[in-house]
């Protein structure tokens, strides 16, 4: 008797972190499925994967229960086992938040208490004793410790992923944009690019849109909601002198202030030796504007044409005001990181690479404080995914693998 295997065809849109984590997750669980990750770039993590911190997050602020806190616990120990198996750099170097006042004092009292109910390991309170003992050129009036926060390089993780995928039997096609996007009763049809110049026409049984930066406006192709809207951050970075690394030895935070979900200047050393300080954040002229010089019409009227955006604006134009001056003056980027660290000048930063996050805000203006995943028939929609997204990659690849995806 002749027994006939189907073939379950799914095709995952963006190869970033979350994208290909999902990718593999689906080859080592799903058996008989092929997939197909689709990236317009030319290599894989070439946004948001590429242009973070490298910090791997322990879960410190976020809302116990959340997807964020839940997800992000079980992404650092996944991780982390990850980058043990497969060679990669991983340095648990801890993180201090600063406190200079008592206002900061008592919103470490909430982040302790988050920490806790969400099960970061050895979190401890310092006085400004203890933080010097652990950075000594740190000053602050007290200070929280976590010493399991750590560093990876989250472009090597991501290229890695991709190479699981590919020996597993997957397709990983670069230089792939999806142009258009239908479904009928028996697929999702994405109509992409290709490196030739051509345009191919690709049926999938399942279709996940991971697509970070431009996720909603492949949610709209899918007939998902315009509500939230993705607008655009851009992250200004400034890197110490290597005769100043010295300042730092872990990662030095200042204590976040809960209305943004954004954290201010920090330094933070990273697995190749390099301090940087940053990032701030101010409104993106580009999706992809990594430079402030870098302007797309089309992406800035989407940003100005969203109600969503002028209702933030007018609740917080005075730190967007802020940002927007400490992006601009080395000098005041360097009074900023003088917060956490009085001997920094501007002398001792120099510009680096910036980056860009990809916010989701609703019609209301209210900065979606949580993964977010909506699902339109055939295909599922990852329409907020930020920091701590990289962190929790695979654990989200779980989560969708496990509660999100149909099964057959």
């Amino acid at each position: 008797m002749l027994l006939l295997v189907s073939i379950e065809r799914i095709g995952i849109v963006g190869g970033g972190i979350v994208g290909l984590a999902l990718a593999r997750w689906i080859t080592e669980n799903r058996p008989g499925a092929r997939v197909t990750v689709l990236e317009k770039e030319d290599r894989v993590a070439a946004h948001q994967t590429g242009h973070n911190s490298g910090v791997v997050h322990a879960g410190l602020y976020y809302r116990p229960g959340s997807l964020k806190a839940t997800l992000c616990r079980r992404g650092v120990g996944l991780l982390r086992d990850y980058c043990a198996e497969r060679g990669l750099p991983y340095e648990e170097l801890g993180k201090v938040l600063v406190a200079n006042d008592s206002d900061d004092s008592a919103r470490l009292d909430d982040i302790e208490e988050k920490a806790k109910a969400n099960g970061v390991p050895g979190v401890r309170r310092l006085g400004p004793e203890g933080l010097r003992e652990l950075e000594p050129y740190v000053v602050g009036v007290d200070g929280l410790h976590s010493p399991h926060t750590a560093v990876t390089d989250f472009v090597a993780v991501a290229e890695s992923l991709a190479d699981d995928v590919r020996r597993a039997g997957g397709r990983v096609r670069l230089s792939t944009p999806v142009i258009a996007m239908r479904q009928d009763a028996g697929a999702a049809e994405v109509l992409t690019g290709d490196p030739r110049g051509e345009r191919v026409k690709r049926r999938f049984d399942t279709l996940i849109v991971c697509g970070g930066l431009h996720g909603d406006r492949l949610a709209r192709m899918a007939g998902a909601p315009r509500d939230p809207r993705i607008v655009a951050f851009r992250g200004q970075y400034h890197e110490l002198v290597p005769e100043r690394r010295h300042l730092v030895n872990g990662l030095v935070y200042p204590v976040p202030d809960p209305r943004y979900p954004f954290l201010g200047v920090h330094l933070t050393r990273h697995v190749h030796g390099e301090v940087m300080a940053g990032p701030n954040a101010i409104l993106a002229t580009a999706r992809e504007g990594y430079r402030g010089t870098d302007v797309r019409r089309r992406d800035l009227a989407d940003t100005l044409s969203w109600p969503g955006f002028w209702r933030l604006a007018r609740q917080h134009w005075t730190v967007g005001a802020r940002e927007m001056a400490v992006s601009a003056s080395r000098a005041v980027f360097a009074h900023e990181a003088r917060k956490l660290i009085p001997e920094i000048t501007a002398a001792d930063l120099h510009a680096a690479p910036a980056g860009v996050r990809a916010q989701a805000l609703t019609r209301k203006g209210e900065l979606l404080d949580d993964f977010a995943v909506d699902t339109q028939d055939r295909v599922v929609c990852v329409r907020n995914a930020p920091s701590p997204a990289a962190t929790s990659a695979l654990a989200i690849a779980e989560y969708l693998g496990e509660k999100v995806l149909p099964t057959r």
